[in-house]
């Protein structure tokens, strides 16, 4: 339960920053650039490991490996 509700925050948090960042760049030209970059290095390197532990952690991976 408790993996749920970090990668519920961490998930918002991280399109607030997205969303965020686009709307400053519309605003003032490149300081929005540096917070989606943010975002989207939190997504890849914190979230997408987490979510994949979180959803694969009790299955058996020799289930999902093709063999001849």
């Amino acid at each position: 339960m408790l993996y749920k509700i970090i990668l519920y925050m961490i998930f918002i948090a991280n399109l607030s920053m997205i969303f965020y960042g686009i709307y400053l760049n519309n605003q003032v030209y490149g300081s929005g650039e540096k917070i989606v970059g943010a975002g989207v290095l939190v997504f890849c390197f914190i979230f997408l490991p987490l979510f994949l532990y979180y959803r694969y952690r009790n299955k058996n991976i020799e289930d999902y490996i093709y063999k001849d």
